[in-house]
């Protein structure tokens, strides 16, 4: 606790001297309220803090409804982080007009509120039944909202999918009938909690699934091994009723709440693979709908995101539980014309769920997060349901008299983009837009949503008039000995984008804490794979330590992060079917195979540059 108060600290100072002001009595705060509240300070009330100003700069003034629980001085402003407040609104509350110190003292705020918003560490136990209880509250509402959405919005939802998806869904259409699909296995965990090699292994292939994608097709290297399926693989294929259900797990993402992921069976995982392969391509080189979603590229986001806080011409949508609440039914109005497409989304779908308790939850969303589907499916439903808003929009301010075409949807290139739930849409439309999200039962998250101000977000990005203000965040607990191999690979990170944001003091401190632990600790260039000082200075003027013998090239000497994949057995059938769909240029990963269960680092001679 002590060591991230100190990071605080010495973070404070080297902001408040960037913006001539300064943060002794903001430290001394922080002091008292960790000692008083705990970690919570630092990882919930901040980034709230944060929050607040947000919405602040989004309605042009400060908020007596903002920051509740610090104290305030006589213009209204908290006195908690007053000197950088003060440079960014008047005495009597309104947004100062942007200038470079009012955009420090923004990024400063936001820097020191967002420290540790992001820091993986488990919520406490009332957190996780409180975000398991939403899982389940979402699931429901979901059903609720199925049965009683207009049947007109559902019409809209599949004339939208023709003008967006019809020749990316065409072609997949075509690969699916004619089993022209490969499967693969997914890094992540199954129901089954099968690790590494024993995926291929496959011992279950549910009755539904068979009617879709045959065991014999998909589940052995080739037909000449259908005899063998009984007497070496004993595949058993469950009845609906029998069937696993996928299996609810909470993974560390804020320390307000938790991440609530599914692990999926693993032969309904493999199948949903093999979909997705095809999907995400096809969707992102499509010539209509691939400008506007995205599934493996972040920056078309942040990049739209950035001028929007220039000219105010798009809105950021941030979207609540936004893989809980696309159900099945939305999902299935997309996949109309694609008879083999939507057979296939339904026998690849988990139909239960098993929650930590041991409850099994029939779902009437079409998948949870941890589904290879889930974010295609949604990206789909929400793009779709933006241009029902717009063409809503149109209609009523009278610039559209008849349904949007194909060439209108084209003209709205470079104005809308869907990347997972984070959303850009034109302003003069974002009402109707979230209208016909909430009337589909999605919920919009107003606090990290924008389209008023100068302020937008998404994908990571951060955006004050056109000025980068986004945080270096902390993303462990301080590294206190060598053997706290991931701990320790995270500050230096943490590190090293201090020292490329600018904040040297800061880094300098961290180089001070890990030069301690590490002793070998030195300097590198942003492309080494030792743990080290990143710098932007020209290495190749530094004096040579050592020299590789065979490359000619500069050696330092320092730590490397090494993992050891586990061993994992596989049989014969499993190893032709795994060369075969998922071939690896490892010689070991027929031995070898699954996540790292640990790392440690290792003291070598590596280059610097």
């Amino acid at each position: 606790m002590k060591s991230l108060e100190n990071l605080w600290s010495e973070l404070a100072r080297e902001m408040a001297g960037m913006c001539h002001t300064s943060a002794d009595r903001d430290i001394a705060t922080v002091a008292s309220r960790v000692e008083h509240e705990g970690i919570s300070f630092l990882t919930i009330t901040l980034p709230s803090f944060a929050k607040d100003i947000e919405r602040c700069l989004s309605i042009g003034k400060f908020d007596d409804e903002a920051c509740l629980g610090f104290s305030r001085d006589k213009s209204g402003l908290p006195r908690f982080l007053g000197g950088f407040l003060r440079q960014m609104f008047d005495t009597d509350g309104a947004v100062r007009h942007p200038s470079q110190a009012m955009i420090d003292s923004l990024l400063a705020v936001r820097q020191l509120c967002a420290l540790f918003a992001k820091i993986e560490l488990r919520c406490s136990p009332v957190r996780e039944l409180n975000a398991i209880k939403a899982y389940k509250i979402a699931d429901q509402e979901t059903g609720f909202w199925e049965d009683d959405i207009h049947e007109g919005l559902y019409n809209d939802l599949t004339r939208m999918s023709r003008l967006l998806f019809r020749d990316a869904l065409t072609v997949l259409d075509a690969k699916i009938y004619n089993l022209d699909i490969i499967p693969r296995h997914g890094p992540g965990a199954v129901a089954e909690r099968l690790r590494g090699n024993a995926k291929f292994d496959l011992r279950t292939w549910p009755d539904r699934l068979e009617a879709e994608f045959s065991f014999s097709a998909f589940g052995i290297p080739n037909p000449r091994y259908h005899d063998l399926v009984d007497v070496c693989c004993s595949v058993r294929f469950p009845v609906r009723d029998e069937e696993l259900p996928s299996r609810v797990i909470l993974v560390p993402k804020t320390m307000k709440t938790p991440r609530v992921i599914a692990a999926e069976p693993a032969a309904l995982q493999y199948m949903q693979q093999a979909i997705m392969r095809d999907l995400v391509p096809l969707l992102e080189r499509d010539p209509v709908c691939g400008p506007m979603v995205g599934f493996t590229d972040q920056e078309p986001n942040r990049r739209m995101a950035r001028q929007a806080s220039i000219d105010g011409s798009l809105a950021t949508l941030d979207m609540s539980e936004a893989s809980d609440r696309v159900s099945l039914r939305q999902v299935r109005s997309l996949l109309v014309d694609f008879p083999h497409t939507d057979r296939a989304f339904r026998a690849v779908r988990s139909e239960k769920a098993e929650l930590p308790s041991g409850e099994v939850l029939p779902l009437r969303k079409f998948a949870s997060m941890g589904s290879a589907l889930c974010f295609p499916a949604e990206a789909m439903c929400f793009l779709s349901a933006i241009f029902i808003g717009i063409e809503r929009s149109m209609l009523r301010r009278g610039v559209l008299s008849r349904r949007l075409t194909r060439k209108d949807i084209l003209s709205f290139h470079g104005q809308v983009r869907v990347y997972g739930d984070d959303i850009l849409v034109p302003v003069d439309c974002v009402r109707e837009v979230v209208e016909t999200f909430h009337s589909l039962g999605w919920k919009v998250n107003t606090t990290k949503s924008f389209w008023s101000g100068n302020f937008r977000e998404s994908c990571g990005g951060d955006y004050y008039v056109g000025s980068d203000v986004t945080p270096v965040r902390i993303r462990s607990l301080p590294p206190t000995s060598r053997r706290d191999v991931s701990e320790i690979s995270s500050w230096v990170s943490s590190r090293n984008q201090f020292y490329l944001a600018g904040y040297w003091k800061t880094a300098g401190y961290l180089d001070r804490y890990l030069g301690s632990l590490l002793k070998h600790y030195p300097v590198v260039g942003p492309r080494s794979d030792l743990l080290g000082r990143v710098t932007v200075l020209d290495l190749t003027r530094k004096p040579v330590r050592r020299m590789h013998h065979d490359h000619q090239v500069p050696l330092e000497k320092g730590w490397v992060v090494r993992s050891k994949i586990p061993m994992s057995r596989i049989s014969d059938v499993g190893a032709l079917l795994k060369c075969l769909i998922q071939p690896s240029e490892d010689e070991r990963h027929l031995t070898h195979a699954g996540r790292p269960l640990a790392v440690d680092i290792k003291l070598t001679w590596r280059p610097p540059l």
